[in-house]
């Protein structure tokens, strides 16, 4: 009561939890303040980091803040880390990573280790691939320190609002996020971190998302993004793993399709597990 007194808008009664539990789980809420914004019309999210919204937009003056294409976000020069300074038209055609990352984040050195070998291995078998580094660092030192490991694009970090721009365009919830786009600007796959350490000879680039995965080390971190679907099989060695993702499969296609209609992302992950 002492809260809502401070708001002018509305508000879920407090005794209504079974109601707010629905609504953390369905825009998977990990950490408070979240400010998510909707079309009420049509119920789609049309940002999920409000709060970046709100920083960079006190006045309102973009409202009513809805997505914009990869391309107007990004637009603008682009660094390597030899000073050379480069258009973003230069990305017309290519995949893009967008990889958002910090030299202070342990996590994050570790993924750009890797990912230096799979940029190498992927520009050598022929592919267009550009990655672009967004800088969650604290000094503009630590940036270059950090940029000057990275064989790829950075956005400057002096170009705080297109920063802010790129994780509102995402709701970057957490570092290391490397999101892939095709060469259209449209999502593949939000879960390129993971693909990374799955796939160390990038054989499945550009990691179009299947419908049922194995669970390993490198993904069990999904399980903390939302409900997933674990069926355990008693031995991989028979070929049991096999049969039970081939099970469970049409299920998973079937939710997937029904939400992509709608634009919207499945509220369930489905793997199989030894």
């Amino acid at each position: 009561q002492d809260f809502v007194r401070d708001m002018p808008w509305l508000a879920l009664p407090y005794k209504e939890k079974h109601r707010k539990l629905k609504l953390w789980n369905k825009y998977r809420i990990s950490n408070i303040p979240s400010l998510i914004f909707l079309d009420a019309t049509t119920g789609k999210v049309v940002c999920r980091n409000g709060l970046l919204v709100i920083r960079d937009d006190p006045e309102g003056l973009e409202f009513p803040w809805g997505p914009k294409p990869f391309r107007e976000v990004i637009a603008g020069p682009l660094l390597r880390n030899n000073g050379q300074s480069l258009e973003s038209s230069s990305l017309e055609g290519s995949h893009v990573g967008v990889y958002f990352s910090a030299h202070w984040c342990p996590p994050c050195r570790s993924l750009t280790r890797v990912l230096v070998e799979s940029y190498r291995k992927i520009k050598e078998a022929g592919q267009k691939f550009e990655i672009i580094f967004v800088s969650a660092d604290r000094s503009e030192d630590s940036f270059k320190q950090y940029f000057s490991e990275m064989p790829w694009l950075a956005v400057p970090y002096t170009d705080e609002a297109r920063r802010s721009r790129l994780n509102r365009l995402y709701g970057i919830q957490g570092i290391p996020t490397l999101i892939v786009l095709d060469p259209q600007g449209e999502v593949i796959t939000r879960q390129g971190r993971v693909e990374v350490l799955n796939d160390e000879d990038c054989r499945e680039f550009p990691w179009h998302p299947k419908p049922v995965l194995e669970l390993s080390d490198s993904n069990a971190v999904q399980l903390n993004e939302g409900p997933c679907l674990v069926l355990f099989v008693d031995s991989e060695d028979d070929g049991e793993s096999e049969a039970a993702k081939q099970l469970i499969q049409p299920i998973a296609e079937k939710i997937i399709a029904k939400y992509k209609a709608k634009e919207e992302e499945a509220p369930l992950l489905f793997f199989v597990a030894g």
